[in-house]
């Protein structure tokens, strides 16, 4: 299990598919809702970027459910993001301890398969502290998220302007 964080915009995804290496078949979890315009187009560019051996599976909200059920049939699994994933469970009203509930259950759910897996998740905390109530507890959230799935990983790569150097 590698954990591939950096924050946005960083190359994360692209190391991502690096670490990934060629053993197929190949997964890809998407978690990401073109919920509007820029989103779609972002979605769109992230998709080009990936070369046809992979297939594509957009589960913005049951991930640990897919990998539990299909995760067996493929060789390597790569997962981005945890953060949209996050925001996706918030945002149909999932409680902290819920979400931290079902993140358990997707790392058990890794451990169960014999894939190799790739997370990619944003590092928030290192920008500034927000303004609003609601985005602190999200970044909150989001760190403590992060340091679950460090600690389970067998590797862990930050991502700096493109450039992954190993913390673990």
């Amino acid at each position: 299990m590698i954990f591939v964080l950096g924050g946005a915009a960083c190359g994360k995804s692209e190391v991502a598919l690096r670490l990934a290496g060629p053993r197929g078949p190949h997964a890809f979890i998407a978690t990401g809702q073109g919920l509007d315009d820029e989103m779609v187009v972002r979605i769109a560019r992230h998709r080009a970027t990936r070369a046809p051996v992979w297939e594509t599976v957009e589960e913005p909200m049951e991930v640990e459910a897919w990998i539990a059920k299909h995760g067996s049939r493929y060789r390597t699994i790569l997962l981005d993001c945890v953060t949209l994933w996050l925001s996706n469970l918030i945002g149909i009203g999932l409680s902290e301890a819920t979400v931290l509930t079902r993140v358990a259950s997707l790392l058990r759910a890794m451990r169960a398969t014999a894939a190799r897996i790739v997370i990619v998740s944003n590092e928030l905390g290192l920008g500034l502290v927000p303004a609003e109530p609601t985005a602190r507890a999200f970044r909150d959230l989001a760190g403590r998220v992060n340091q679950h799935i460090a600690a389970e990983a067998d590797e862990v790569q930050f991502i700096i302007t493109g450039l992954p150097l190993r913390v673990k």
